[in-house]
């Protein structure tokens, strides 16, 4: 089928004709057929690389009235605003933030890419756009199992699917165990496939010699590290090559070939590690991009003085980078873009690049299968590892894609059955998780859809869950969770105990149109009500008072650190809300403190260099929580306000930040 056969304006057909797209890929012509073009909801669940983004765009550029695209993440919104914007003549919108505002500046625009986040707070701020759209294209749908962030999709897309029952939904997956579930939940007609655009083959490599799932073999030469302890924790004096010493080599074999490489590690410190360990390989010059190499360096140079900055331009030069959530945002674009114009050999990633921009590499190599949950060693879910594996192979540069998993410590029988030969996880919905439903349920009381726990049940009776377990398999829990609100002065009960009805109390509406969790609103009012007496109450004061809830990020605490914080503690007692022998997670809470300590020394004019180099945090860490702070202290001044509280520390730490 060709882009002409569409029922596309000739602009658009000329538009894709001179990016050399001109027929249509096997699943997106079964999505034409379901009736994508013609306002049907389909589910299209194909690997990466097949072929999803013009699905969407062909439902888009359709469909009758303004449209959104829902990414799960904010650079990912970036790209596809991109994408959208390329197009002639069409007018896009990007919001990812901004969670107290409903967004009106977003109506009349033809197609609005958001996060669900962005999305759902503009509901609950009363935005009146969302019920003018026409369509809403769900990105990464299979999201919908992670904690936290797949409530929020879920809640969100049958919202807007109950305030408007005519609206398009197209929704784009990686392949899973239960499709035909997300399509029965969304009424959608299931387009389901597996092929891709270029060949993908997966194998196991153990001891050098590599078996793939279609029977070929490949022997990779590794040599020993002279890095000492290898950042898998193995002793090099072992005998045979480590499971780095075998990334490097995979690295350099497929570089050698003219390939790209993506290596998957662990953490943040073993994809330094590896990238340091490969700057010695000499990929620059044996991809011949030494010049192009040394300029990305130079612009990363200049994003910052810090030593992680630093560290990967010196590796850039080399040709190889690292690439993790504690890299700033310029940092992460910066290597994202170099490797897709080939001026990167190899990017080492930690998983999460896995679910992000679309960075796709000649052999993508998985070197760590296992991970560290807090108490042990845990399996990575297989979804996500055939995510990292999906990213193998370019189209129109690849003769064919390559995906390795390293087996050293474990059986080439066991990856292959686990993961080669292994089906994706089943999705399924995390509404039912505590924190989660109350945040939910509140929403519902506080922009009025809902007064009564059974009106409660029917709002959500359009969710995933509902789907699976039925509205009703959430009584008990709801009635859990508006005891818990009530309790927390997030609603009151009004009327008798058999007819009463349920309304947000001021506090309870201010939180939910702030986008903060109840718990994080309750947590901010006891503590605003405890810096109003004190006597000495600073900025240091509210940001510990932000610091500690649920919705600002964890700092990390190391051994070497806790004496020095626990001494920092004792001496601000007198400008803490919270006394040394009152919290019960006191670990949590001395982590909370470190971050305020961060954020005081932040706004005292430290630079960023300083805290990175101090804290032992990454400069992309800084800004995450420099952004929440924001956010939250944002928070605290309309909780104040609707308290009758005064701390005038909270709008000098606002407009200090």
């Amino acid at each position: 089928m060709r882009v002409r056969s569409l029922p596309l304006p000739e602009r658009f057909v000329d538009h894709f004709s001179d990016r050399g797209i001109r027929e249509l890929y096997p699943p997106q012509v079964a999505a034409v057929e379901a009736g994508v073009c013609d306002g049907a909801n389909v589910v299209a669940a194909v690997p990466t690389a097949s072929g999803k983004t013009f699905i969407a765009q062909s439902a888009l550029l359709t469909a009758d009235g303004p449209g959104l695209y829902v990414c799960p993440l904010r650079a990912l919104a970036r790209e596809k605003y991109e994408a959208f914007a390329a197009l002639p003549g069409v007018d896009v919108a990007v919001s990812t933030g901004d969670f107290e505002a409903s967004g009106e500046e977003l109506a009349g625009h033809d197609v609005v890419v958001a996060t669900s986040e962005k999305v759902d707070s503009a509901i609950r701020n009363g935005a009146g756009w969302v019920d003018d759209l026409a369509c809403v294209v769900v990105d990464e749908v299979h999201l919908l199992g992670v904690e936290r962030r797949g409530p929020t999709l879920e809640v969100t897309l049958a919202t807007l699917r109950r305030r408007n029952p005519s609206i398009q939904v197209v929704a784009l997956s990686a392949t899973v165990d239960n499709p035909e579930e997300i399509a029965d939940w969304l009424d959608a007609t299931l387009v389901e496939s597996e092929w891709r655009p270029v060949d993908l083959r997966t194998g196991v490599c153990v001891g050098g010699d590599v078996e793939f799932d279609d029977g070929t073999t490949r022997h990779v030469e590794a040599g020993g590290s002279d890095a000492g302890s290898g950042a898998d924790g193995r002793d090099p004096s072992e005998d045979g090559p480590d499971a780095t010493d075998l990334t490097a080599a995979l690295v350099v074999d497929a570089v050698a070939e003219g390939g790209q490489c993506l290596a998957f590690v662990r953490s943040r410190a073993e994809a330094a590690a590896l990238a340091e360990r490969l700057a010695g390989e000499g990929l620059a010059d044996r991809m011949g991009i030494g010049s192009a190499a040394t300029a990305v360096a130079d612009e990363v140079a200049d994003i910052d003085g810090t030593v992680t900055g630093r560290d990967l331009a010196d590796c850039l030069r080399a040709g190889v980078a690292f690439h993790h959530a504690g890299l700033r945002a310029g940092h992460r674009a910066a290597v994202e873009a170099a490797f897709r114009d080939r001026n990167v050999a190899c990017i080492c990633a930690t998983p999460t690049l896995a679910a992000g921009v679309n960075v796709p590499a000649r052999r993508v190599i998985v070197r760590d299968q296992k991970r560290y949950t807090g108490s042990s060693m845990e399996w990575l879910p297989t979804l996500e590892v055939h995510q990292m594996c999906g990213r193998a192979g370019r189209p129109g540069l690849d003769p064919h894609g390559e995906a390795v998993l390293v087996g050293e410590g474990s059986t080439r029988e066991e990856l292959m059955e686990r993961y080669v030969d292994g089906e994706p996880e089943a999705v399924e919905s995390k509404l039912a998780d505590p924190a989660s439903l109350r945040t939910h349920v509140l929403s519902s009381v506080a922009t009025g859809f809902a007064e009564t726990e059974s009106e409660i049940l029917e709002v959500l009776d359009g969710t995933f869950y509902a789907r699976e377990a039925g509205a009703g398999g959430l009584a008990d829990d709801v009635a859990v969770a508006v005891d818990d609100l009530v309790n927390a002065g997030m609603a009151r009960r009004r009327g008798d105990a058999e007819t009463y009805r349920l309304v947000a109390t001021p506090v309870g509406e201010t939180t939910s149109k702030q986008y903060v969790r109840p718990e994080t609103g309750a947590r901010i009012v006891d503590g605003l009500r405890t810096a109003a007496g004190m006597e000495n109450a600073t900025t240091l004061t509210v940001f510990e008072v932000v610091c500690d809830t649920p919705d600002m990020q964890d700092t990390y605490l190391g051994n070497r650190e806790r004496a020095e914080m626990y001494r920092f503690a004792r001496k601000n007692a007198a400008r803490l809300t919270t006394g040394m022998s009152e919290p019960d997670d006191f670990e949590g809470w001395l982590e909370s403190v470190k971050t305020a300590r961060i954020l005081e020394e932040w706004i005292d004019g430290a630079t960023v260099e300083e805290l990175v180099e101090a804290y032992r945090l990454g400069p992309g860490d800084l800004d995450s929580r420099v952004e929440r702070a924001e956010w939250l202290l944002s928070a605290a001044e309309a909780l104040a306000d609707t308290v009758g509280v005064s701390v005038p520390a909270v709008a000098r730490a606002r407009s200090r930040i």
